[in-house]
């Protein structure tokens, strides 16, 4: 309906179908009409008042409606625009949930989750893992080709600690692949040594050790517990509704980084300082492109500091930098990609800025085609979680504690479920709070985790929508109506679900190109509220309308089940 709408404006006034498409706006009041066009721009093209425009420009399209508009009138300055609510209605019900595929779709990467072995993978880490499934599952439904990527850290100062700690004070426990084992050793580790500076001396010797891999003892152990992390974090994603397709390692990149490093430096652009290999990037000369607004959503900024960026320590092994630009340039001669998209979260926003200026500087050509997807970060009402501390909640406590409540709620709700039943629909239920509760929030924003609102099955949360979408398919489930679908005169919540399911393609592009799921989320509640108001003043049994409003729950139930997968969340046909 909007399409036919911008397309009558931009044959009228000579604009560009985008143009006029960034102008069209949703009156604020229903009796203003459904699409609203701004006449202040023409004042200058047509050398006249903008509300002599809006009304010159009504009593012309009133003379020849197209197909599907009522009526157009005009307020002020805006010309509004009066959709045939039967013409929506059998558009709807005739393509709900339906996104068109581009002709030709783009290679896509979307690397995310990024959790290291040797670590716990906290409550903090879900967003991130949320955010990037979504991305990529919204990509793929324009028609694009998604690469799912993971660059796991399996190397460095933080295995070196784990494997320290192990040998030095565990080492009569038995290995296990169990999350909060691990995680257990790593916090000893960060706890000892805060207690004991001069203990790192023995972890630096360890970390140089396993850089050079010479000792055979410390390696096969790296390997052994590198393998046991990576099973624990399958488990994780599978009950994340994620996988990947490529998996990306430091210690695949860590010499290649030291040979990049040391190429930066004949080649002028990096130095060496007091042993160190380092760029200095904190003066930027005017040509420079500015990467700060496109990729991490900072303020615009020329004369931004990017400071001292480190690539290799006095010691000679890499920082993340150094592998940070061999991992860039890999994943395009792997994969000839036309878009890498990172799902980082923004405390990482300088450490981002300073890779792509330096791929710049290096002349890498592919640069302008990486984006850089920020997302704020998770604290408890306590602080920030850290895996360093201890001070976070695991993964695998949390979908405990949300899974027995999930069952709990469903036990009260529903009798006679098997236990295989219950522990199945308790799982959906739980990561449904979960996740939605990371994704509905704006990008940017830094969440308060408050465990009791995540757990709650009313209101904003995802169970709600789980509810939901299980009484539209209860409906139509039970309701074999053989009635002719007959559109009469819409009562105004039929109305209003109607175009909110009309939308809903719309918010979707927005959303990808956004790169901001919370629109999806935010549009799949909405929609679900006004669903519920339609279910509550427009009985569907015994009703003359029986056939369409059963069409019309179908409609809303596709789309909001299309919305949520598009959230990576699973739904139940029954709560």
């Amino acid at each position: 309906m909007k399409d036919i709408v911008v397309k009558l404006i931009a044959k009228e006034v000579g604009l560009k179908m985008g143009d006029v498409e960034n102008l069209v706006e949703i009156p604020p009041k229903e009796d203003m009409g459904d699409f609203a066009f701004p006449c202040f721009g023409l004042a200058k093209k047509f050398k006249s008042n903008p509300m002599k425009i809006a009304e010159d420009l009504a009593k012309k399209f009133r003379k020849e409606l197209p197909k599907g508009i009522s009526n157009v009138d005009f307020n002020g300055a805006y010309v509004n625009f009066f959709i045939d609510k039967k013409i929506l209605a059998k558009g709807v019900l005739a393509g709900a949930g339906v996104i068109e595929k581009k002709a030709r779709g783009e290679k896509i990467m979307v690397e995310f989750s990024q959790a290291n072995t040797h670590k716990a993978f906290h409550v903090g880490h879900i967003r991130g893992t949320s955010v990037g499934e979504s991305l990529a599952r919204m990509a793929e439904a324009f028609g694009n080709s998604v690469i799912r990527a993971n660059y796991q850290g399996d190397t460095g100062m933080h295995v070196a600690k784990w494997i320290w700690c192990y040998n030095k004070y565990h080492k009569k426990e038995s290995l296990k692949k169990d999350e909060s084992w691990i995680a257990g050793i790593y916090v000893d580790a960060i706890k000892r040594l805060t207690k004991n500076e001069k203990l790192q001396e023995e972890v630096n010797e360890i970390n140089w050790k396993l850089d050079s891999g010479e000792d055979e003892a410390l390696n096969k152990l790296w390997k052994e517990t590198r393998k046991l992390s990576l099973d624990a974090l399958e488990i994780i994603y599978k009950d994340l509704n994620t996988g990947f397709d490529k998996y990306y390692f430091e210690s695949e990149v860590e010499q290649e980084g030291k040979k990049a490093a040391k190429d930066l430096v004949k080649k002028g652009i990096a130095k060496v300082d007091e042993g160190a290999t380092i760029i200095d990037l904190s003066r930027r000369d005017d040509s420079s492109k500015d990467y700060s607004a496109e990729h991490s959503g900072e303020p615009n900024d020329k004369d931004k500091n990017l400071g001292v960026w480190v690539l290799l320590r006095s010691d000679g092994t890499a920082l993340y930098s150094a592998k940070d630009i061999v991992l860039a340039q890999k994943k395009f001669e792997d994969y000839k990609l036309d878009k890498g998209i990172y799902v980082v979260a923004d405390a990482q926003n300088l450490h981002m800025l300073q890779l792509f200026k330096t791929l710049e500087l290096m002349g890498f050509k592919n640069v302008d085609k990486l984006k850089h997807r920020a997302y704020g970060l998770i604290r408890l009402p306590t602080g920030k979680m850290s895996s360093r501390t201890g001070d976070n909640v695991l993964y695998s406590d949390f979908k405990k504690e949300i899974v027995e409540y999930a069952r709990k709620g469903l036990s009260e709700r529903v009798s006679g479920l098997s236990k295989n039943e219950l522990d199945a629909r308790s799982l959906v239920i739980a990561v449904a709070a979960i996740k939605y509760s990371m994704l509905k929030q704006d990008m940017g924003k830094t969440i308060v985790f408050d465990k009791k609102e995540a757990l709650r099955f009313e209101g904003d949360t995802g169970p709600y929508l789980l509810y939901s979408y299980a009484r539209a398919s209860s409906i139509v489930r039970k309701v074999k109506s053989k009635k002719a679908v007959k559109i009469l005169d819409l009562k105004d919540s039929e109305v209003r679900l109607l175009k909110k399911i009309n939308s809903f393609e719309e918010i979707v592009a927005k959303a990808y190109e956004n790169l901001a799921p919370n629109l999806i989320a935010n549009y799949a509640f909405e929609l679900s509220q006004m669903f519920n108001e339609f279910y509550h003043s427009c009985p569907v049994l015994g009703s003359e309308e029986e056939g369409f409003r059963l069409k019309l729950v179908d409609a809303f139930r596709i789309t909001l089940k299309k919305s949520l997968d598009l959230l990576g969340i699973d739904v139940l046909e029954s709560m």
